[in-house]
């Protein structure tokens, strides 16, 4: 028996540290509320977890709705809810980290963006349908289930403005391309952050340099819902540290976008420079 004890009194903290450990990060799925036997199984199945391993919770088409109405198209909201999320939360400093399956309209990197306008923090997302979706529904799912396994209220206002981002810049990926877009709304987001703009004037000034940064054309309508958008994250008063400390995982994505423009850019000076040594040659020899 006094062999046998510290065995026991081992086995006994084990427990108790996988206990502790469920306890303290807690996972939270959000389904669709239209999914059926099959397709829930189907996404339970595709986050790894099992009856009892995380709250399940469900998501209406009317929540989607709320957000999404007067945003964007019908076809994109339709009229079920299919797109499903996973969060777990995770350790301080980790950040967001977003996986995405089936989803062909918002990318991870644009979710990753809203997600942290929404005002989330340090959690693990997988947004998923059995099916091809646009995507656009699935932030409210995602922050309801983050509210729920945080334990942390999120504003209103912030939720608001975080899917009018996340349309906003799926709209702008339509046009200059995805990843351009969300490069180029978090790019925005941060320099209006870390100078604390707030005039229309300064905005629109901000959207101008950094879309020539970037070598991004926008037209008079891209500007003008940009501008619209930032105005009302400039009122969130960001923390532009904990912005940039969220988004770290995505970054290295985003800036190699800002590495190829560059690169391109540096290309295209070297062919006009050739073309311009030819014709100077050209005109050398005729001359002579």
């Amino acid at each position: 028996m006094k062999k046998s004890l510290p065995l026991l009194l081992a086995f006994l903290i084990l427990v108790a540290s996988i206990f502790y450990a469920r306890a303290d990060s807690r996972n939270v799925v959000s389904l669709g509320a239209n999914l059926d036997k099959d397709q829930r199984q189907q996404m339970l199945d595709l986050f790894g977890v099992r009856e009892g391993d995380a709250e399940i919770i469900e998501t209406s088409n009317k929540e989607e709705r709320e957000y999404l109405q007067g945003l964007v198209s019908q076809d994109k909201i339709g009229s079920r809810a299919i797109s499903s999320a996973y969060v777990e939360i995770l350790d301080e400093g980790e950040g967001i980290q977003v996986e995405t399956h089936n989803i062909s309209w918002v990318t991870k990197e644009m979710y990753a963006n809203a997600m942290v306008t929404a005002g989330l923090e340090n959690a693990r997302v997988i947004a998923a349908a059995p099916f091809k979706v646009s995507g656009t529904a699935a932030l409210t799912g995602i922050m309801k289930a983050f509210e729920l396994a945080a334990d942390q209220e999120l504003s209103e206002e912030a939720k608001e403005t975080a899917n009018e981002e996340l349309v906003k810049t799926g709209e702008l990926g339509e046009d200059i391309g995805q990843d351009k877009a969300a490069a180029l709304i978090k790019a925005i987001k941060e320099r209006i952050a870390r100078e604390d703009i707030s005039s229309s004037e300064d905005i629109r000034r901000v959207i101008i340099e950094i879309a020539g940064e970037l070598d991004i054309t926008l037209t008079d309508d891209h500007l003008n819902s940009i501008a619209n958008l930032m105005e009302k994250i400039s009122k969130l008063d960001l923390d532009v540290d904990k912005l940039t400390d969220q988004l770290e995982n995505i970054s290295g994505h985003l800036d190699n976008i800002r590495e190829t423009i560059e690169e391109n850019r540096g290309l295209i000076q070297q062919v006009i420079a050739a073309i311009q040594r030819f014709f100077k040659w050209l005109a050398d020899l005729l001359r002579g």
